[in-house]
């Protein structure tokens, strides 16, 4: 199995409220732009499978994957019969991605990974999945039952660890989040308040400490060299050039989340003005 996503793709929020008119016209365009990955998440506003039918239908070439369906919003049963409906009417274009949002009492996110991927596994025809990952364990998991890994809000040297754990031949893509803004003060301050839910919750605090972050530089909204490792700002060539840091810790694929858009307005400029800087060459998964 071969498919190319492109070396760069979009990350996008925003299909989660759209009516589905906008969302059709915004994927037509980017599919005629060029784009080969539209990555999006699962997170209460649309059901993860209906929504990649949308993208899909709505677009002839590009790459719809799932980043992630959570595996606690639907049996593995569930998974598979959508994955796979999605492959037979949309042939090598979509690409589930699972992970775990939010755990069950009683068990780990390994145990609950593991155990949902054992229902998978006994499913005819296998689906190719990769698994949302940070930590060794998770990473390992990805690298023994997935094509690969798909990781989110991690700076430049995690790549380089992610890819010494999942070796030479599994698939790593990484999110990143850009902002098309030069002025310092008000980069920051966007990105602090993007980055506010994730530096204020214990699982993502422990996550960037293990990433080599203090606790002084996580509080308070995050000192400026946490934000201007997780948000890539300033003049589009600029944010270009940090994101290739990615590819040349070892991604295979990045995937570009565009934050600032002011709440009810489309992304769309942006994403034609990042399309201009970051597009092919390409990556094959």
């Amino acid at each position: 199995m071969t498919r190319d996503i492109g070396t760069f793709g979009l990350y996008t929020f925003d299909f989660e409220h759209q009516p589905a008119s906008l969302i059709r016209d915004e994927v037509q365009e980017l599919d005629e732009l060029g784009w080969r990955g539209l990555w999006f998440p699962e997170v209460g506003g649309r059901e993860a499978f209906s929504l990649a039918g949308l993208l899909l239908a709505a677009s002839e070439r590009m790459h719809v994957v799932n980043g992630i369906a959570t595996v606690t919003a639907r049996e593995a049963w569930a998974a598979h019969g959508g994955a796979a409906l999605l492959a037979d009417a949309h042939p090598d274009r979509h690409l589930l991605g699972l992970g775990v949002s939010a755990g069950r009492p009683g068990t780990t996110p390994l145990t609950l990974m593991n155990t949902y991927l054992d229902e998978l596994d006994a499913f005819d025809p296998p689906v190719p999945r990769v698994l949302a990952a940070y930590g060794p364990r998770m990473l390992a998991i990805a690298r023994d039952r997935a094509i690969g890994a798909h990781t989110y809000h991690v700076n430049v040297a995690h790549t380089a660890q992610a890819r010494e754990i999942l070796g030479p031949d599994r698939f790593l893509a990484v999110e990143h989040a850009v902002l098309f803004e030069t002025d310092p003060a008000r980069a920051r301050a966007v990105a602090r308040e993007h980055l506010h839910p994730y530096l204020t919750t214990p699982f993502n605090v422990a996550k960037f400490r293990r990433l080599g972050y203090t606790e002084d530089e996580i509080a308070g909204g995050g000192n400026d060299r946490i934000v201007d490792d997780l948000v890539f700002w300033g003049e589009p060539d600029s944010i270009a050039d940090r994101l290739r840091g990615h590819l040349d810790a070892g991604a295979d694929h990045v995937a570009v989340q565009v934050i600032g858009v002011e709440k009810g307005r489309s992304a769309m400029p942006f994403w034609r003005l990042l399309g201009d800087v970051v597009r092919p060459p390409r990556a094959v998964v």
